[in-house]
């Protein structure tokens, strides 16, 4: 791309950034449509799993567009969103090692090696309760999304049908189920960063 060309795109960014966050859903709409195919590229070639591109790239924008109020005019939008995109796969990349972390491991200290202990949370009174509450909070969050949100929210992460199956079942096109997934996961977030921290 050339400087006039990358200088002019710039200005049309921070535009449509200013737009967006006054809550315009048209300039929202423009920077995805602009930006998702390079933001899905970025998280291919750090996840290397085509299967999460999709939902990888959707949280992405959810976070770019929490944070719109932050971003920085001097920067072109382009930097900032991938950087976002790539920390946020560094830290699904790091998630996904710790869950096959293998607890027979020994682990490599100064002092020579020692086997990882897990503590037993068996005799924790109020585990049960927590977890009790944070589904209870979460099932709260999908319940108060509107009816079309829910149900492709539920087709999708409950009982894990494809954009094509789900589809089939909703009637609808699979565009409009992935912006239908797009805004309700969005909501959950608003609904849940506030409430879960406090468990």
């Amino acid at each position: 791309m050339k400087e006039e060309e990358r200088h002019r795109r710039a200005k049309e960014d921070a535009a449509l950034v200013k737009l967006a966050i006054d809550g315009d859903e048209k300039a929202y709409k423009s920077l995805i449509r602009r930006y998702k195919n390079p933001v899905a590229q970025v998280v291919y070639r750090l996840v290397k799993d085509r299967s999460q591109v999709e939902d990888l790239t959707q949280e992405v924008f959810i976070k770019a567009f929490q944070h719109l109020q932050d971003f920085d005019y001097e920067h072109q939008f382009a930097s900032w969103l991938f950087k976002i995109a790539n920390n946020h796969c560094i830290d699904y990349i790091r998630k996904k090692k710790l869950r096959v972390y293998s607890i027979d491991e020994q682990i490599q200290t100064e002092d020579g090696k020692m086997d990882y202990e897990i503590p037993d949370s068996t005799y924790e009174p109020d585990l049960n309760i927590l977890r009790e509450q944070k589904s209870k909070l979460i099932r709260q969050a999908i319940n108060s999304l509107p009816d079309k949100y829910r149900e492709v929210i539920v087709l999708r992460h409950q009982e894990e049908l494809s954009y094509e199956e789900i589809a089939v079942q909703t009637g609808l096109p699979v565009n409009t189920i992935k912006v239908h997934l797009f805004r309700a996961r969005e909501m959950l977030y608003k609904f849940l960063k506030d409430k879960i921290k406090h468990y």
